[in-house]
């Protein structure tokens, strides 16, 4: 009678065995799953800030452009602080300072947006348009 009840426990442990081995695999399931998400969205986060960065720089790159071309350049119209770079619009937020005569060294203000990320760059250039300083700043 001995091996009838051992034959009927050792079922029982097996099935308790196999529920906890189960529930956790599908927590190591669920763990690997949440956590390769969450790294899918800190480096498509990581693509659109370099992009943005690119995209300011680019905005950069005109504003310097049209000061070397004509140096009284002052910002006026919305085509003149909004431009379309590669199906993307940056914006030029400043020249400063933006008076007439125009005096060294001059600030130079651009934004750039992609999938609201932003990236806000303040650039001072000198008299050669080299950069002076270059800087990634929260606001304007």
């Amino acid at each position: 009678m001995t091996t009838l009840e051992h034959k009927k426990d050792s079922g029982f442990v097996a099935l308790i065995t196999a529920i906890i081995l189960s529930f956790i695999l599908i927590l190591v399931t669920t763990t690997l799953s949440q956590n390769s998400f969450l790294t899918r969205s800190i480096l498509l986060d990581s693509e659109y800030k370099e992009r943005s960065v690119a995209l300011a720089e680019a905005c950069f790159d005109i504003a310097r452009l049209k000061l070397a071309n004509n140096r009284d350049y002052i910002l006026v119209t919305p085509d003149d602080t909004n431009i379309s770079v590669g199906g993307n619009i940056c914006s030029i937020y400043s020249l400063s300072p933006n008076i007439l005569p125009r005096s060294f060294p001059i600030t130079i203000r651009t934004q750039g947006v992609i999938n609201d990320i932003y990236t806000n760059l303040e650039v001072e250039i000198n008299s050669d348009y080299d950069i002076i300083s270059w800087t990634e700043v929260v606001s304007f």
